[in-house]
């Protein structure tokens, strides 16, 4: 069975070539890939993750609002039906390392920074996927 990966673009941010290629990539390595398109809410990201039962939720931002809009997506994953606790949540993009234990406490899997080989990111939800779904973290 693939891994069902939704690529999220959420807010004002318009810059989609980097989610686009990696789309590409991960559909290119096996998995089935859902991209959102630009400009969306964090309700429409949740609705997707839920109604397409996604296994992992990848987020890219360029925009700097990962803090007030990442949890908000975990939130409304759960409002919806859907257990973040089962998928992998990834985010991607310009964020600072600071930000980083806020992401994680939020509930956010992994961070990726650009220059992230897409190697990187597709071993890293084949190795830790399978321990997510056991109830690890």
């Amino acid at each position: 069975m693939k891994i069902r990966v939704l690529v999220a673009k959420v807010g004002l941010d318009g810059h989609d070539r980097g989610a686009k290629v990696l789309a590409r990539f991960l559909r290119d390595a096996g998995f089935e890939v859902i991209y959102t398109g630009l400009h969306r809410t964090p309700q429409e990201v949740a609705r997707a993750a839920v109604d397409e039962d996604v296994d992992v939720v990848g987020v890219s931002l360029l925009s700097g609002a990962h803090i007030p809009l990442v949890p908000r997506i975990i939130q409304y994953i759960r409002e919806y039906g859907g257990n973040p606790d089962e998928m992998l949540i990834v985010v991607g993009g310009t964020i600072p390392h600071d930000d980083f234990p806020k992401l994680r406490d939020a509930g956010v899997d992994g961070i990726f920074i650009p220059g992230t080989p897409i190697s990187e990111i597709i071993k890293f939800i084949k190795e830790k996927l399978p321990e997510k779904k056991k109830g690890g973290k």
